[in-house]
């Protein structure tokens, strides 16, 4: 969300290659999958007993199950831990991912986010390194002061691990002639990257978050957005559950009747990314004031068809009381809280361990 105003078989095929190298010592019951029941609350005691091992690799692929995320109280101004500890007690569970967002020289982590990541937490940072300038501004060095200042403030400060997107949802801020192009999209992201790699950044997992809206999916320049494999480690999408979803199905694949070449992204990631893990990297249900039940439905829905996505390997929430399209607090009713929390145990979201280094 912006913070201003046989697939299935080659997705599985190709992650198995990544998750086979580089894996480290998180190991953890994991458990199959079964089909979700309809309409109810999920019965844990219905689940087959975890008997797999599951390991996190280098890159941070849980090699079973997802990551479970949440980017709490955002716009509200609160501190961090303390937001995202209550976030916790509310939906009963500690997050595996909590999403946080940084622009222009700030520095991070930051101390309360350092906090957070000995939890153990993993961060997912989301930076938009300069606002103020154009990405073309970007990508020929204007910024490399700010760029440099925070690699040397990682490397003092921070060891582990963490996921980090550059400049996400960039569809709507594509303009011509301005140094706001897909290319020019392309050149900054991959001077991000290379230049806090060079200067010992070697522990950020990038990310490239899209929208997942179909009417920039079906502009010319979409394909030329995507700034290569060799500086993306993970591909994201930021879908929401609006006045035209009714399920986990529909969020993650939109579609629109006006866009009739348009996939929806989770088909599309799965043949353009077919070895990449898929992050829902913001993900959250608008309040519907003639549907006091749709929260819980669709949190159901998630549980009855995250199966069906195996490529998805971490849903992080969006939890907001005022996210500018509406309420996206997830225990706004009773029902709706109840469900989420148990979709936050079910043993998708239940199998891997967060790495404490």
């Amino acid at each position: 969300m912006r913070r201003t105003g046989g697939a299935g078989l080659a997705a599985l095929a190709g992650l198995a290659v990544l998750m086979g190298a580089g894996a480290v010592g998180c190991s953890a019951a994991s458990g199959t999958s079964t089909s979700r029941g309809v309409g109810t609350f999920l019965d844990q005691t219905h689940r087959p007993p975890k008997v797999a091992s599951c390991v996190v690799t280098e890159k941070l692929i849980p090699t079973c199950g997802a990551w479970w995320g949440i980017a709490p109280d955002v716009f509200s101004g609160r501190r961090p831990l303390q937001s995202v500890e209550t976030a916790e007690r509310r939906m009963g569970r500690r997050a595996d991912i909590v999403h946080v967002y940084h622009r222009g020289d700030e520095l991070f982590p930051t101390p309360q986010e350092r906090a957070i990541a000995q939890g153990p937490r993993l961060l997912l940072v989301n930076w938009k390194p300069a606002p103020d300038r154009s990405w073309a501004q970007v990508a020929r060095g204007d910024v490399d002061d700010r760029i440099d200042a925070l690699a040397g403030y990682i490397t003092r400060t921070f060891p582990s691990r963490f996921f980090l997107t550059i400049h996400h949802e960039p569809e709507d801020d594509v303009r011509s002639g301005a140094g706001f192009s897909a290319t020019d999209y392309v050149a900054m992201y991959r001077h991000v990257v290379s230049r806090l790699r060079a200067r010992g950044v070697q522990n950020a997992v990038t990310v490239m978050t899209y929208m997942g809206a179909p009417n920039w999916a079906s502009k010319p320049w979409f394909e030329s957005l995507y700034p290569g494999d060799d500086v993306v480690d993970w591909v994201a999408i930021d879908p929401y559950a609006d006045s035209q979803v009714s399920d986990f199905a529909g969020m993650v694949n939109k579609t629109r009747p006006e866009y009739p070449k348009w996939p929806g992204f989770y088909r599309w990631m799965q043949g353009r990314f077919p070895g990449k893990p898929i992050m829902i990297a913001e993900w959250g249900a608008f309040e519907r004031s003639g549907s006091p039940r749709f929260k819980r439905d669709f949190y159901l829905s998630v549980a009855r068809q995250i199966d069906d996505y195996p490529q998805i390997k971490a849903l992080v929430y969006f939890d907001s009381p005022v996210a500018p399209r509406g309420d996206t607090r997830f225990d706004t009713t009773p029902g709706g809280g109840r469900a989420f929390a148990e979709l936050g145990r079910e043993p998708e979201f239940t199998g891997t361990r967060v790495p404490t280094r």
